[in-house]
C-alpha cells in the first residue's frame, strides 16, 4: 500500500512536470518565470520521491490507547501530526490517505510525531507500547524486530542475554546494519538513529552546536541527519539561503553524497574548504609546515599588505601629453589621491574609483589654473563646465589610465596571490620582519598557470587565502557589466533584425496588427531570453559572497583559523553545527580546543554535545586505540563499543626490506574474508605517504588519490575498489571492513601530531585490524597480539 502511494505521487508529479514544460506560455517575462520555477519544483519533488525508494519504511509505532496527550511543540499544538492513530507507520518521508481524511499513511522520520520512536525506552516508554523494526532490500521486507517497552520484559530479556546494556534502539537492526560488509558510501541511519543522536538531531537551530565524541560514534551520520532534520523543520528559511556541509577531502565528500538524497534532501551544497572559492578546486599537495603556516592569523595581516603595496607611488614625475596639452603625474598628486581613497576603507578595486576622481580632479584643476592666466597675468575664469569637460577629457585619455592602472591596478584574487608567491620583490615586501625560512615556505618556483584557478597549482590552503585576498580587494564587476551589455545589444540587434524581416512581409492583412506595433527590439530581446532557475545550491556555488541559513562541518578539529575566518564569513547568522575530536586533530594548524576556536566569534556563545558510544569500533580494536588516546591526553575517556568482534588486533613483525610483502599479504588475507559475492566489503591498507605508491603498486590499485601533485587528476581516493590504500589523512572519516596500518611508527614520524594520526589509523575497521611493522613496535601498541 505504502510503495502503492508512493508510486503515485510520483507518477502525478511526473506528469504535472510534463504538463508544465509542454504547456505553451504567453511569452511574457512573468509566464516564463512562473513556468520555470514550477518546473523546477516539481523535479526536484520528483527527485526526492525517487531518492527515498529504499527503506521506505522502516518502523511501527504501537501506542496506548489510554497515553495522556502529548504537550505542545514549541508550543504549537499543530505540530504534532497523527497521534490520534494507535498505529504509526515511520519512514523516509510523510505520505496521506486522500481516500480517508488525509491520515498519515506514513510519518516522515523527522516530525514530532515519530520521535518516539527513536527516544522510548523501558524505563521512560512515552506512550508506546511496542516498537517494531522492519528491514528490506527493495520493496520486500526481509525481517520484522520487536521491542516490547515493559520495564519488567524489557529486564528479563536483557538478563536472557546475558548482557547489562540497556538503552539502545533496536538492537538487532542496530548490530546487523555495523555488521554489514561496507560499500565505499556511507549508509544513513534513518532507521537505527539512538536516543542519544536524536537529541543533537533535533536541537535548535539557533548558536553553534559543537557535536563531540570519539571515533565511531556517529558523528558524521548526526550531522547530516542533522541536516535533513533543520530543512525540513525549517523549510521557509533554509530553503531561500541554503545548508552547506563542508568536509575534510574530495574522498569524505564522495563517501558521504547519497546519504542525504537517501534522506529527501537533494538541494544541500557539499564542499571542502579547498572548493569554496568558486570555480576552484584546490588539491595541490604541500608541506605540513607551509600548510600551517598560511593558516596562521598572521596571513591576515601579511594580505593586507601585500594589497597595499600595489596601490604605488611614482619614483619620478610621469610627464604625459592630453588634448595637445602637458599634464605632470607626480608623487604629490598620487600621494595625495591614496590617502584619500585609504580613508574611505573600502575595498582595493572599489577604492580605485576614488583614486581615480581624486587624481583627475587635481590634474584638471591644475590645468585650469594653468590656462587661466593669461600672458599679462591677468587671469581668466573659467565656470564649472570648463573644469567638466577638462576632467572628461582627462578621464578618456587612455595613456592617463594606463599610468594609472599602472600606480593602482585592478586585481583578482588569484592574481594577487600568484604574483606575491612567485615575485621574490613582492613577497619580501609583505613579509617585513619575517624569517627567510618562512618565505621560503611561501615561495613558488617556476611560471603561474595560463589557468589562474587550475586546482593542481593551488593547496586548500591557497583556497582559503584567496578568499581572504577577495575580501580586501572587493568584488570588480566592471567585466561582467560591459560582457552583459554587449550581450544585451546583440539580443537586441538580431531582436530587430527579425521584426524588420516580419515587416516586410507585403500580404499582411491590414485589418490585423504588425508585431510592430506590439513590441520593439528591446521587448522583444528580453521576452526571448533564456532564464535560468538554479537551486540554492547551485546558485551558493558560484557566488563568493552567498550567506548560508545553515553550516555543519565535519572533521572540525582539522581547520586553520584562516579557514574559520572564511566559514564565519558564509554564516553571519552562525548558525551551526561543528563535528569533530580534539584527539584526532592531525593538521599542524589544527584545533587543540574548541573554546580557543570560537571564542573570537562567538565568545561563550556555544553549546557542547557529547556523544559517548562506539557503534564502528569492536571492543578488542578499541582496547588498543584506548592506550594512544591516554599517551595524547591522559585524561580523555574513549567511547565505549557496543559489540565485539571475536578477533583481537594483530601485530605483524617484518623488516623493511619485507614490509610490502607482509602488508600485501595481510591485505589479501583481509580481503578474502570481508569481501561477500556481491561486492560488500572493503580493506584499507593505511601507511605514511613515502610507501603509499609502492603498497598500490604491489596490490594492483590505485594509490590514494589519483593525480600527483602539480598535476590534473581526480583528488578523491577511489571508494569502489575492495582495497584502498592511501595515507591516514586521505581516510579522515571514513570506515572499512579492515584495516591494515603499514609502518606504524613511519605514521607518528612523518605526520604532525603523529599519535593523533596513528588513533585514527587504528579506528578504521569495523571488523579486523592488523599492523605490519619493521623494526619495534611503538610503545603504546603493547596490547596487540603477536602473530
Amino acid at each position: 500500500m505504502l510503495y502503492g502511494k508512493l508510486d503515485e505521487r510520483r507518477a502525478e508529479t511526473a506528469a504535472l512536470l510534463a504538463r508544465v514544460l509542454r504547456d505553451e506560455t504567453t511569452g511574457t517575462p512573468q509566464a516564463v518565470s512562473e513556468r520555470d520555477a514550477a518546473a523546477q519544483m516539481y523535479s526536484e519533488q520528483l527527485a526526492t520521491l525517487s531518492a527515498v525508494e529504499q527503506g521506505l519504511c522502516f518502523g511501527r509505532l504501537d501506542l496506548d490507547p489510554d497515553r495522556p496527550p502529548p504537550p505542545p511543540v514549541d508550543g504549537d499544538p499543530d505540530a504534532i501530526e497523527g497521534l490520534d492513530q494507535d498505529v504509526l507507520y515511520v519512514g523516509r518521508l510523510g505520505l496521506l490517505d486522500d481516500q480517508h481524511d488525509y491520515e498519515p499513511l506514513l510519518v516522515d522520520w523527522r516530525a514530532p510525531a515519530a520521535r518516539p520512536y527513536y527516544t522510548a525506552t523501558a524505563a521512560s516508554p512515552d506512550g508506546v507500547r511496542r516498537r517494531r523494526h522492519i528491514r528490506s532490500r527493495s520493496r520486500r521486507v526481509t525481517a520484522v524486530d520487536d521491542e516490547i517497552l515493559d520495564l519488567d520484559e524489557a529486564a528479563a530479556a536483557a538478563a536472557a542475554r546475558g548482557t547489562q546494556r540497556t538503552g539502545l534502539t533496536g538492537e538487532a537492526v542496530l548490530l546487523a546494519a555495523l555488521s554489514a560488509g561496507r560499500t565505499g558510501r556511507m549508509g544513513d541511519i534513518v532507521a537505527t538513529i539512538q536516543g542519544e543522536q536524536d537529541r543533537v538531531i533535533r536541537s535548535s537551530a539557533n548558536g553553534v552546536v559543537v557535536v563531540e565524541g570519539g571515533p565511531g560514534t556517529g558523528k558524521t551520520a548526526v550531522a547530516l541527519h542533522r541536516a535533513a532534520y533543520l530543512l525540513y523543520t525549517h523549510r521557509r528559511q533554509l530553503a531561500r539561503r541554503g545548508v552547506l556541509v563542508v568536509g575534510p577531502n574530495p574522498t569524505f565528500l564522495r563517501y558521504i553524497e547519497q546519504v542525504l538524497p537517501s534522506l529527501g534532501e537533494t538541494s544541500v551544497l557539499l564542499s571542502t574548504v579547498g572548493e569554496l572559492y568558486p570555480g576552484l578546486a584546490a588539491h595541490r599537495a604541500e608541506a605540513p609546515a607551509a600548510a600551517a603556516l598560511k593558516g596562521h592569523l598572521e596571513m591576515g595581516k601579511m594580505l593586507a599588505t601585500a594589497v597595499r603595496d600595489r596601490q604605488e607611488l611614482p619614483h619620478r614625475p610621469i610627464r604625459l601629453v592630453v588634448d595637445g596639452e602637458p599634464v605632470v603625474v607626480d608623487r604629490d598628486v598620487v600621494a595625495q589621491a591614496r590617502t584619500r581613497a585609504r580613508r574611505t576603507r573600502r575595498p582595493h578595486n572599489d577604492a580605485k574609483r576614488t583614486f581615480v576622481r581624486e587624481v583627475v580632479d587635481q590634474l584638471a584643476r591644475r590645468e585650469v589654473d594653468r590656462v587661466s592666466r593669461d600672458v599679462d597675468g591677468s587671469t581668466t575664469l573659467l565656470d564649472r563646465a570648463d573644469l567638466a569637460d577638462v576632467r572628461a577629457g582627462l578621464r578618456a585619455d587612455p595613456d592617463l589610465r594606463a599610468v594609472l592602472d599602472e600606480l593602482w591596478p585592478t586585481l583578482t584574487p588569484p592574481q594577487l596571490l600568484a604574483d606575491l608567491w612567485t615575485d621574490q620583490r613582492r613577497l619580501r615586501a609583505a613579509t617585513r620582519g619575517w624569517s627567510d625560512a618562512d618565505r621560503d615556505l611561501l615561495a613558488r618556483s617556476g611560471g603561474v598557470p595560463d589557468d589562474l584557478l587550475d586546482g593542481a597549482w593551488w593547496s586548500p590552503a591557497d583556497a582559503v587565502l584567496l578568499d581572504e585576498v577577495a575580501e580586501l580587494l572587493g568584488e570588480d564587476d566592471t567585466a561582467a557589466r560591459e560582457a552583459e551589455e554587449r550581450k544585451r545589444e546583440a539580443d537586441e540587434a538580431y531582436a530587430a533584425g527579425v521584426l524588420e524581416i516580419l515587416a516586410m512581409e507585403e500580404d499582411w492583412d491590414p485589418e490585423l496588427l504588425r508585431p510592430t506595433d506590439v513590441v520593439d527590439a528591446s521587448v522583444l530581446a528580453d521576452r526571448t531570453r533564456e532564464a535560468t532557475y538554479a537551486s540554492a545550491a547551485e546558485r551558493a556555488a558560484d557566488d563568493r559572497t552567498w550567506t548560508f541559513g545553515h553550516v555543519i562541518v565535519d572533521e572540525a578539529q582539522e581547520l586553520s583559523p584562516m579557514a574559520w575566518r572564511v566559514l564565519m564569513r558564509r554564516c553571519p547568522s552562525r548558525s551551526m553545527t561543528l563535528v569533530g575530536d580534539v584527539a584526532q586533530t592531525g593538521a599542524r594548524g589544527g584545533a587543540s580546543s574548541w573554546a580557543e576556536v570560537l571564542s573570537p566569534y562567538v565568545k561563550a556563545r556555544w553549546r557542547r554535545e557529547v556523544l559517548t558510544v562506539n557503534y564502528r569500533t569492536p571492543a578488542e580494536i578499541m582496547a588498543v586505540a584506548a592506550d594512544v588516546l591516554a599517551a595524547i591526553d591522559p585524561g580523555a575517556t574513549p567511547p565505549e563499543s557496543v559489540r565485539e568482534a571475536g578477533e583481537s588486533p594483530r601485530a605483524v613483525a617484518t623488516d623493511e626490506r619485507g614490509l610490502v610483502e607482509a602488508a600485501v599479504e595481510q591485505a589479501r588475507r583481509a580481503r578474502a574474508a570481508v569481501v561477500d559475492v556481491e561486492g560488500a566489503g572493503r580493506v584499507a591498507v593505511l601507511a605514511p605517504g613515502s610507501r603509499v605508491d609502492a603498497l598500490a603498486a604491489a596490490l594492483g590499485v590505485a594509490a590514494g588519490p589519483t593525480g600527483a601533485a602539480d598535476a590534473p587528476g581526480d583528488p578523491a581516493v577511489d571508494l569502489a575498489s575492495e582495497v584502498v590504500v592511501c595515507e591516514v589523512a586521505d581516510a579522515k572519516g571514513l570506515e572499512f571492513d579492515a584495516v591494515v596500518v603499514a609502518d606504524p611508527q613511519g605514521v607518528v614520524d612523518v605526520s604532525p601530531r603523529g599519535l593523533n594520526d596513528l588513533y585514527v589509523a587504528l579506528t578504521r575497521a569495523t571488523r579486523a585490524l592488523v599492523v605490519v611493522h619493521p623494526g619495534a613496535l611503538p610503545g603504546v601498541l603493547g596490547r596487540l597480539q603477536p602473530s
